[in-house]
C-alpha cells in the first residue's frame, strides 16, 4: 500500500454555510463554529493549485499552510540528571 504525502489546510471562512463547498477541495477534517475555520487535507503535489482555488473563493477570508510535515517529530534521548532524580524521590 502506497501512503500518499498530504498536508493540512486552515481555510477561514465568513459563515457556515459555505462549508458544504469546502468538502470539494480535500478531506475535511474539522470545522470551528466560534471561529469560523475549517482544516482541510490535501496531497502535496496538488497543494499550490488548491490553495489558489480556495483563495479565489468568495467567502473564503484567509488560507493558511500546515507546517506539520517539515517538522522533526524525532527526538533524542536526553541524560537524566541523578541528582535530580534523587530530589524527586525524596519528595524535595
Amino acid at each position: 500500500m502506497i501512503r500518499t504525502k498530504r498536508q493540512g489546510l486552515i481555510v477561514w471562512f465568513k459563515q457556515m454555510k459555505n462549508v458544504k463547498q469546502l468538502k470539494r477541495h480535500g478531506h475535511l477534517i474539522s470545522v470551528s463554529r466560534k471561529l469560523r475555520y475549517a482544516v482541510i487535507y490535501v496531497d502535496q503535489d496538488q497543494l499550490e493549485d488548491r490553495v489558489q482555488k480556495l483563495e479565489r473563493l468568495p467567502f473564503v477570508t484567509k488560507v493558511d499552510r500546515s507546517y506539520k510535515p517539515f517538522i522533526k517529530q524525532e527526538f533524542d534521548k536526553t541524560k537524566i540528571d541523578e541528582a535530580k532524580e534523587y530530589d524527586y524521590k525524596m519528595g524535595i
